[in-house]
């Protein structure tokens, strides 16, 4: 196995860990990146919307 699949399943644990463990902190951190998200894809249409405007 090489290193990049090791660690890919590494960080797969670790994810199922935290979930399994801490379920309402992890849905926490998925709402807020999900709203990072939301947040950044809006600023950049925002910011379309003005470059064409």
């Amino acid at each position: 196995m090489d290193a990049k699949k090791a660690m890919i399943l590494v960080g797969v644990a670790l994810v199922l860990f935290y979930v399994i463990t801490q379920p309402s902190q992890a849905a926490n951190a998925v709402q807020g990146l999900l709203g990072w998200l939301k947040d950044g894809a809006e600023a950049i249409i925002t910011f379309m919307r003005n470059l064409f405007a």
